[in-house]
């Protein structure tokens, strides 16, 4: 993917080395599968719990123990705007990752501010959050665990880079392509909360059984995939991608996939589990959007999946 040299989005809010940044909130968001948890977000503390630990954490502050860096696993950082790498080095927000991000989010911009325009509609950007470990957002606590994941209540994506090279080491879908759809995919679900969507979804799941609300919550991040197919279609109208660009994003979709991640993790699949689609469905539907590039080809809530 030809990235360098091209424009880059203003729209991202760097949070990496902000303890301060780290808490609880609503659920309700829509998270991709990182291996360690996949679905909606939720749960949470009562009020007795989260002050007792709160005066914790003070009183251990105060000691000179900060309690978020053991929890991070010993994890130094040099303030906002910094993350650590593997190495112990600490790298600036404006690295190469945060470079490429900001590219993808610009590239992701402009695609549906042409598509939207083109429908007579405004389309409202959405903010990238970039955090290392661990960050509060109005969906609820996010870490590094839960995986990438868009929150409709914020209309914002939180991101932590450190998920690519899971993405390429755990998963083994490697490649700019590959880590761009992961982007993609989550500002695919940032179209639907525009698109009003995800709210009648967040609406229909509350007189569902978890079955069928697994089975609607299929058709949501298939067509969060599709929409990022159509992306995809317009950087490769744009002449940015490159040879074996589309094989990275459709490799990643399948290894991301429902059944691939239950048959590694368990050794068998729970179908009526799934919640994000089995990896041959969410890269058809990824090459669905690729070669239509089309709204009308995502309709992932009319027939069979």
């Amino acid at each position: 993917m030809e990235w360098k040299g091209r424009r880059q989005s203003d729209n991202i809010e760097d949070r990496r080395g902000d303890p301060s940044m780290g808490g609880l909130g609503r659920g309700g968001g829509f998270s991709f599968p990182s291996g360690g948890g996949m679905g909606r977000r939720g749960g949470g503390l009562s009020i007795g719990t989260i002050i007792f630990l709160v005066v914790i954490y003070l009183i251990l502050k105060a000691m000179g123990i900060d309690l978020l860096q053991i929890m991070d696993g010993g994890m130094t950082t040099g303030g906002p705007g910094y993350e650590q790498s593997e190495s112990g080095e600490q790298a600036p927000a404006n690295d190469e990752m945060t470079a490429f991000v900001r590219t993808v989010l610009a590239e992701t911009e402009d695609t549906w501010n042409g598509i939207f325009q083109s429908q007579g509609r405004q389309y409202e950007e959405p903010r990238l959050v970039l955090f290392s470990g661990q960050t509060q957002s109005a969906c609820g606590f996010a870490s590094a665990a839960t995986g990438p994941f868009y929150c409709p209540s914020d209309h914002k994506v939180y991101l932590d880079t450190a998920f690519f090279n899971q993405l390429s080491r755990q998963f083994g879908a490697s490649g700019d392509f590959a880590e761009a759809y992961v982007v993609a995919h989550e500002v695919g679900h940032h179209v639907q909360n525009l698109l009003g969507i995800l709210p009648k979804f967040n609406e229909a799941r509350q007189r569902m059984s978890e079955t069928e609300a697994n089975k609607l919550s299929v058709r949501v991040e298939l067509q969060a995939d599709c929409f990022a197919g159509i992306w995809g279609k317009f950087t490769q109208q744009k002449g940015i991608l490159e040879a074996g660009d589309l094989e990275e994003a459709l490799n990643a979709a399948q290894k991301i996939g429902d059944d691939t991640l239950q048959k590694r993790s368990q050794g068998y699949v729970v179908p009526e589990s799934f919640n994000h689609g089995t990896s041959e469905q969410r890269a058809r539907w990824f090459k669905r959007g690729f070669d239509s590039g089309q709204l009308s080809a995502c309709d992932t809530f009319s027939g069979p999946v």
